[in-house]
């Protein structure tokens, strides 16, 4: 009977043994294979019994023979139960050369006083992959240079936050699983974030994308982008955000627009120099046209008159007209001169010649050339107290600034009027003032009066270019001194130069 019983316990026993998915290989105390199912030996590519009596060697990899070996004697000395290769990953080899990731559980044996080893194998390919792919995901989710944020559908709650996050906000992650994205997003509340976020709730978008900014521990913020979607984990509901730092992107855009804008301005300003250029050589053709027409004609009529004074008690009048010509000539030769400074100006090639020179020679010349242009009843009041005065300066240059602006006086002031110059010096700067009480400068204009052509509105009767203030004004800043002027409509003008007794010039 109790052999009968020890036969059917046998027999169970390798129903059993033969039935387990898992596979299980039974080696001996010399790490041979005694014993193997068929799910080891399909597993490994092997027919029934093909193993037995084989090196276990036969079903490990070349590589791991020298460990699989210290595992084994380690196991028998033991000789207690446990997982094989805790923390490593185990590869068995099939009879065609290939390997592939097991799992194995250790069980000692003694039959009949023998020491054996029950092996039993799981081939975890496919687990493997999918760990292998967790883990993939895993090390992107950490590693993302990008702040990568899971949390609670409804709670709102951080669930995990990636390495990035941790970093762009300063928190830590136990800090940061206390909060919401409210606690980060400054310009949210969470009223106006929970309608945001409703579309994805209520499935009605699968992504949701904007621009807002992330407040970090120490209080200051940076733009960031933000791609929000719904997404599982497990049987939990969870938003997955990705977010971008555009503070670069920021930075570029803003530098773009104010290029554009810088590059707009300019081409504006380009555009509007264009067309005063075009407006100015428009004005100068006409003013070359009107002022070289009137003494042109007046050229012509005396030099068509004097043929007809040929006896000689006639020779008045033929000096008479002589004389005209050559007022009309020497105002044409003026003009010309004008134009010309002009152009060296713009150019720069101007020379400036410095000399040391009493003043009073400079204030004689102007005020006798002067004195031929006067009209009935106008005088000029000569300076007081100039003899002594010196200065280093450019001689001509001073010249053509006091009879510019001398001539002017006489030219807009009406007859039976003083034109007064007065001489100050003080501190090496001397101030010299020509005053009139010609028809003065429309306060509206007075901007404009030193601009090229310019003609103020009451002035358009009398003959002159409208540049020669432009070029006083240029040659005295290009020499260190100054010219303001204050003027009352219908009562005159008073010009103020100044400029320094003692130039340096090595600075000009």
């Amino acid at each position: 009977m109790m052999k009968l019983f020890e036969a059917q316990s046998i027999g169970i026993f390798k129903t059993i043994f033969d039935s387990v998915s898992e596979g299980i290989v039974v080696v001996n105390a010399k790490r041979q294979i005694v014993a193997t199912n068929p799910s080891a030996n399909q597993m490994f590519g092997y027919s029934n019994g093909e193993l037995t009596g084989q090196s276990l060697n036969m079903l490990i990899p070349q590589r791991y023979h020298h460990k699989h070996d210290d595992h084994v004697s380690g196991f028998m000395n033991k000789s207690d139960k446990r997982q094989m290769g805790q923390g490593m990953n185990l590869y068995g080899k099939r009879k065609d050369g290939s390997n592939f990731p097991v799992e194995v559980g250790l069980s000692p044996l003694v039959v009949e006083g023998e020491h054996y080893a029950m092996a039993l194998v799981i081939d975890i390919t496919e687990r493997k992959k999918v760990e292998d792919q967790l883990e993939h995901w895993a090390k992107i989710f950490n590693e993302s240079l990008n702040e990568i944020y899971i949390f609670d559908a409804q709670s709102l709650a951080f669930i995990d936050v990636n390495r990035g996050g941790i970093k762009n906000l300063q928190y830590s992650l136990e800090e940061l699983l206390a909060k919401t994205p409210i606690g980060i997003k400054p310009d949210f509340t969470t009223e106006s974030f929970e309608v945001l976020i409703a579309p994805l709730r209520e499935r009605q978008q699968e992504k949701i994308q904007f621009e807002t900014r992330h407040r970090r521990k120490d209080g200051t913020t940076y733009p960031v982008e933000v791609h929000l979607q719904l997404s599982s984990l497990g049987n939990r509901t969870v938003f997955v955000a990705i977010v971008l730092d555009i503070t670069e992107r920021k930075n570029y855009t803003q530098k773009l627009e104010k290029t554009v804008q810088e590059r707009t301005r300019q081409l504006t300003e380009a555009l509007a120099k264009e067309k005063e250029l075009n407006e100015l050589k428009t004005k100068f053709l006409s003013l070359v046209s009107h002022e070289f027409k009137t003494p042109l004609s007046g050229i012509l009529t005396s030099s068509a008159l004097i043929g007809k004074y040929t006896r000689e008690e006639q020779q008045v009048n033929r000096e008479k007209h002589l004389n005209t010509i050559k007022n009309k000539v020497k105002y044409l030769t003026n003009i010309i001169n004008d134009f010309l400074s002009v152009e060296r100006l713009e150019s720069g090639k101007v020379n400036y010649k410095y000399t040391r020179f009493p003043l009073s020679k400079v204030v004689n010349q102007v005020i006798y050339d002067a004195n031929m242009l006067l009209k009935n009843g106008q005088k000029i009041n000569y300076p007081k107290d100039i003899d002594e005065i010196t200065l280093e300066f450019d001689e001509k240059i001073l010249e053509l600034i006091l009879t510019n602006l001398v001539n002017n006086a006489i030219k807009y002031s009406p007859e039976n009027s003083v034109i007064d110059i007065t001489v100050v010096e003080k501190d090496s700067l001397l101030s010299i003032t020509i005053t009139d009480e010609g028809i003065g400068i429309p306060e509206v204009e007075q901007k404009f009066v030193f601009d090229r052509y310019f003609r103020a509105e009451n002035a358009l009767t009398n003959q002159g270019t409208g540049i020669g203030l432009n070029i006083v004004k240029s040659h005295l800043e290009n020499l260190g001194g100054t010219i303001t002027f204050t003027s009352t409509e219908g009562k005159g003008s008073s010009f103020l130069v100044s400029l320094p007794t003692l130039t340096n010039t090595n600075q000009v």
